[in-house]
């Protein structure tokens, strides 16, 4: 089957699952069905045949199977799976959350910003009503009070018409749509620092939330409700372990055999994964209020500095309080943007909740309340304790690696496998238990294991490569434990849910085909060419005829009285060159300018001319 076909197949088979879920009442997504066909094609139980093209009874049978597993409401695994698909799908960090809200306000104001930077106003009456859409962008834009609002509107325009009165709209919009678009945005920081600024002072800003007052009640209420969720589903995991471990110990004949172990194993497999979701969310919301108090002391810290600046001076160069309006509003940007991730994690736990419903139902809390009577629950805390104390020997196991935390640099960097849980304890009786790196950290093809106690260590140690494989028969039965242990890697079918796209291959092996050849130098080593080589042997023959013939072959030359004028005779010679040469150096004389003078030349009173010559030139010797 080639890649068009396959495609076309798995986009088919996709189709067909959804509308058949439709039919059946229940609503899934693309990304949702694609994973269950990967796991349904994973799990041996279902003897699919990878390597070779689905027949059409293959195809229908597949359908069929995802279809069922689907609209099961009653399967704690479908519930998990449902569950990591939303989250994966929903769950985002606070700087990409802050981008897509960017990108939808823009998309949302575009219409405005277009009618702003396009509108060619000449009278009076159009240059008012640019004047009042710039004011309905800049409260849309800041998200400080509606449009409609009539006090806020009034608030916005005069603190406009102090930064940009109106009387400039004619330079505005002479400038390139690119340059208003900047002043939009320059106009409504400024203006939202004003704002900012005038309800701190008392002066205004009566319709604007106090954005880090409601924060701070909200973050305490928040993270109690997510460690209250929390918790529960913690309690649970440790019961239901607990439970497993006394079936697992009392073999058919225990208590909690009025359970079936797999359902037993599907509910811990769903609690674990809603509390890994838990903790990753009460991170973020501890981190949240982190930020929101570094943003609550620099807000201080700017608007007192505003304040010195302006100390009630009624005018104050701009070049000094427009950075200042402009830090505050880009601080007040920044509360929204908490206050906006901290709704979105509220709803996440909220909407996580309700991938419980299946195991709840199935466990009733009052059934297992009475399996648990006489029973040690254990939490994870004291697990770890426990064992703390029970520390590895590398003489054991001395073809085998083991770290330790005091001897490991880096050591809480290492990336555990099966996301820091027990590898033997989950092969042994399917319980998933976190694993303490103080007993000691076995290192296997460069991948680092821990486990949940000493004996766990050893029977693992004893044969690694054994028990991977059997855990990895384990998650082929079981396809959540792929996203809950991270086991992607192992299993290359499989994708994050993210990353899911109908256009891969998934049922499948991807086959590699390109044009290719191979060439073979004829002399690797360039010194050793001989030119004279021919790998031609009629090139050899042709070369051999020529040197017989030449050796039969003379020249022959005759010439007589009557030829000899027909000759083109020609002969050559050489020009005579241009030369010159050189045998002192030229040079000149200067001599001193003759200067001589003559007297008496007109006469005098007496008859007689005396004639006087004067010579003043100076000697040649000087």
């Amino acid at each position: 089957m080639s890649r068009a076909q396959a495609e076309g197949v798995i986009k088919k088979i996709i189709r067909e699952i959804v509308q058949e879920c439709v039919r059946r009442s229940h609503s899934v997504s693309d990304t949702l069905v694609a994973f269950m066909i990967k796991a349904v094609v994973l799990d041996p139980i279902n003897q699919f045949n990878v390597d070779r093209p689905l027949t059409k009874q293959d195809v229908r049978r597949l359908t069929q199977l995802c279809v069922d597993r689907l609209v099961d409401q009653r399967s704690p695994s479908v519930d998990t799976i449902k569950m990591q698909v939303y989250f994966d799908m929903n769950y985002t960090s606070q700087r990409e959350l802050r981008e897509e809200h960017e990108h939808l306000l823009l998309a949302k104001l575009s219409p405005v910003v277009c009618e702003i930077t396009e509108t060619r106003a000449k009278t009076h009456q159009a240059l008012d009503g640019l004047y009042r859409k710039i004011v309905s962008y800049i409260l849309l834009r800041s998200g400080m009070g509606s449009p409609t609002n009539l006090s806020t509107v009034r608030e916005t325009t005069a603190a406009l018409r102090s930064v940009f009165p109106q009387s400039e709209l004619g330079t505005f919009m002479s400038l390139m749509k690119r340059d208003k678009e900047q002043q939009l945005v320059e106009l409504t920081r400024i203006v939202t620092g004003i704002r900012l600024f005038n309800k701190n002072t008392g002066k205004g800003g009566e319709d604007v939330d106090d954005l880090p007052e409601i924060l701070n009640e909200a973050l305490p209420i928040c993270s109690m409700y997510i460690e209250s969720e929390l918790g529960t589903s913690r309690n649970l995991a440790y019961q239901y372990t607990a439970i497993l471990e006394n079936f697992q110990r009392a073999g058919a004949g225990a208590r909690g055999y009025i359970f079936p172990p797999d359902l037993l194993k599907q509910a811990l497999y769903n609690v674990r994964q809603h509390e890994a979701f838990l903790n990753i969310i009460l991170a973020d919301v501890i981190l949240c209020a982190k930020r929101v108090e570094t943003l609550q002391a620099d807000l201080h810290s700017e608007m007192e500095e505003l304040k010195a600046t302006v100390q009630s001076r009624a005018a104050v160069p701009t070049a000094q309080v427009f950075p200042r309006f402009t830090a505050l509003a880009k601080l007040w940007s920044g509360f929204q943007d908490e206050m906006i991730f901290l709704s979105v994690l509220n709803n996440m736990v909220t909407s996580l909740k309700s991938f419980l419903a299946s195991q709840s139902q199935l466990l009733p809390e009052d059934q297992v309340s009475i399996l648990l009577e006489g029973m040690e629950v254990k939490s994870d805390e004291q697990r770890l304790k426990e064992s703390a104390e029970n520390h590895m020997d590398p003489s054991e196991f001395e073809n085998q690696e083991w770290l330790f935390p005091e001897t490991t640099a880096n050591f809480d960097k290492l990336p555990f496998e099966y996301k820091g849980m027990c590898a033997y304890t989950l092969v042994k009786d399917g319980s998933l238990l976190p694993g303490n790196p103080s007993i000691g950290i076995l290192k296997h093809r460069n991948k680092f294991y821990i486990f949940s106690s000493k004996e766990a260590a050893c029977d693992f140690a004893a044969n690694p490569d054994e028990n991977i494989e059997q855990l990895a028969e384990i998650v082929r039965r079981s396809p959540e434990l792929i996203q809950l242990l991270d086991l992607h890697h192992q299993f290359v079918c499989i994708t994050p849910y993210s990353e899911v796209s109908v256009d891969l291959l998934l049922l499948v092996k991807p086959i590699t085909m390109c044009d290719s050849c191979t060439q073979t130098d004829t002399h690797p080593v360039e010194s050793n060419i001989v030119k004279s080589y021919e790998w031609n042997e009629w090139e050899l023959r042709r070369k051999a005829i020529k040197l017989a013939n030449l050796r039969r072959k003379v020249t022959h030359s005759m010439q007589t009285n009557l030829s000899h004028m027909r000759r083109d005779n020609v002969s050559q010679v050489y020009l005579p060159r241009d030369t010159a040469c050189q045998t002192k150096k030229e040079g000149t004389s200067n001599v001193p300018q003759p200067q001589v003078y003559l007297a008496g030349l007109r006469g005098g009173e007496t008859k007689t001319t005396h004639f006087i010559k004067t010579n003043l030139t100076r000697p040649a010797d000087e």
